[in-house]
């Protein structure tokens, strides 16, 4: 009997991690204590300072290390860390200015360390961010890994800074608008636990880890570790030359995430028309059924960024020069749906029209 594949059975479940993230009120308490009030933004808050806003977070890779542990690849984990986070920081306008990592290890094996430093100075550049400081910690008995002496788990913490009128509020969203996205290098670090599980014979998948199926042309385990593409520099310069309503991290959650828009912009909804995923995402179903699974085209839009890993709204009359500004920048945008006066969020994928729940 074919059984229904999902990231909850892979042990991400959506609807328990709403009920925790509730839980997070309580952190209120502690808002008294900033320099002014604190702006809720859809994805988080920033902070006054002065007549500017600070955003702060902080995200890991998530499960990604263990494919790297299976590769035995380690110099580009750290571009994921990095990118996690700048790209989560500029989703309110924000300039990042600073990251700093946390580092757990089974062992701090000098040639590992090495390896972890590459990718995270590579992602730095890349995001035009310092590092002025981070930590590496030795906990064997909290982290054991596939690998004898090769455990560990990588967080990346990243600051930026934005003006209030350089806020981008999530307000202001009107049907019509345009939604634009920016194309992912593949998986980017989401999903990861639910790709493994289908994939890799080490988790109960189908394939090796130095296997190239049809349609790859690598290993399975190098498509699935490149490394999550960092949108700083685009995104900046769009903000340079025009209005940004929104702008989406097309992380967990996928395509729901756009849901949470309707707080700030009221009773709106979302409907898109244009996805070419890479390869690997169609792998990954084509495997499930493989070996007696199936995942829904439904599961994908709420997994995985299907080939999207940055999104923004702009106004119709912005959706040119948009364009042509990120595509100056050497980034490949494309239209990818609009904004519409029905609730919820519609995938047109494969001549069907999905409704996401």
């Amino acid at each position: 009997m074919t059984r229904n594949l999902t990231y909850a059975e892979a042990g991400v479940d959506r609807t328990l991690r709403a009920e925790s993230k509730r839980t997070l009120q309580a952190l209120e308490s502690t808002f008294r204590f900033g320099q002014g009030k604190i702006v809720n933004l859809p994805y988080g808050r920033i902070l006054p300072w002065g007549r500017w806003y600070l955003d702060l977070v902080i995200e890991g890779v998530g499960t990604k290390v263990l494919v790297a542990q299976l590769a035995n690849k380690f110099d580009t984990i750290g571009v994921d860390a990095v990118a996690m986070a700048v790209n989560d920081v500029i989703r309110s306008g924000a300039t990042p200015l600073a990251i700093a990592d946390n580092i757990h290890v089974q062992l701090s094996d000098p040639a590992l360390v090495s390896d972890f430093m590459k990718g995270l100075v590579r992602g730095a550049i890349e995001a035009e961010c310092v590092v002025p400081s981070g930590e590496i910690g030795d906990v064997a008995e909290l982290i054991k890994g596939l690998v004898e002496g090769k455990g560990f788990d990588m967080v990346v913490a990243s600051i930026g800074i934005v003006s209030g009128e350089g806020v981008i509020s999530g307000s202001g969203i009107k049907p019509g608008d345009v939604i634009l996205g920016l194309r992912s290098s593949g998986l980017h670090s989401n999903g990861i636990s639910l790709a493994r599980k289908v994939l890799f014979k080490k988790w109960g998948g189908k394939y090796d880890a130095d296997a190239v199926p049809e349609g790859l042309e690598r290993r399975v385990v190098d498509e699935v570790l490149e490394p999550t593409k960092i949108y700083v520099k685009p995104l900046l310069k769009v903000l340079e030359e025009l209005k940004v309503k929104a702008a989406i991290h097309v992380t967990g959650d996928a395509y729901l995430k756009f849901n949470r828009f309707r707080e700030f912009s009221g009773d709106i909804g979302f409907e898109f028309n244009n996805f070419k995923p890479q390869q690997i995402f169609s792998l990954i179903q084509k495997t499930a059924a493989n070996i007696g699974g199936n995942i829904s085209d439904e599961e994908m839009f709420k997994t995985f960024n299907m080939g999207w890993g940055f999104a923004l709204i702009v106004d119709k009359k912005d959706c040119e020069r948009a364009i042509d500004v990120l595509e100056k920048t050497g980034t490949q945008v494309e239209e990818i749906g609009h904004v519409t006066s029905t609730n919820g969020v519609k995938i047109h994928y494969k001549n069907r029209k999905i409704a996401l729940r």
